[in-house]
């Protein structure tokens, strides 16, 4: 296991732990995203090999409570760290993940037409949306996947457990 510093899409680098190809690091939440009485660190983790991060939001509550928040990432190695640049697509997933709801197409059209990303990284974005429904979300009624839908990723459960990474 390494160590690894991310910079999230707000602005800080978080600290973080590498396995393989899952980093999870935890990112403070800005405090006009706090909810009072809930923790203030979110742990991500990124699963580098599919351009994908994953969340499990402490500030979500009522009907989202426990669901995670994925993000279509592309992951930039850089000698500071690893930079997430969101590609718009996210989903919403509830415990169990016996459904999910796919957000934000319309912000990736919108990005792809005010030329904020390129066409390369649009077509990135959708293979990387359709590989992780068909890797990770799936049912088996849906017809056969290989490999076999899990989630979430198996990935991360080795790093779930850790301690806090901030000081």
């Amino acid at each position: 296991m390494r160590t690894v510093s991310v910079l999230h899409r707000t602005g800080q680098w978080c600290p973080g732990r590498r396995l393989d190809d899952v980093v999870a690091y935890d990112v403070r939440i800005l405090p006009e995203y706090q909810v009072a009485g809930r923790p203030t660190v979110d742990r991500s983790y990124l699963l580098l090999d599919q351009g994908i991060q994953l969340t499990r939001p402490v500030a979500f509550d009522g009907p989202v409570e426990g669901w995670w928040y994925v993000d279509v990432v592309e992951i930039e190695h850089a000698a500071s760290g690893l930079v997430v640049h969101d590609l718009y697509v996210d989903f919403l997933v509830p415990p169990g993940a016996e459904r999910y709801h796919v957000l934000d197409l319309d912000e990736l059209a919108e990005a792809l037409g005010s030329g904020d990303i390129t066409p390369v990284q649009g077509a990135t974005a959708l293979r990387r949306t359709q590989r992780f429904v068909d890797r990770h979300l799936r049912s088996i009624a849906e017809g056969s996947v290989a490999p076999p839908s899990e989630f979430p990723p198996a990935g991360i459960a080795a790093l779930e457990p850790l301690p806090a990474f901030h000081d």
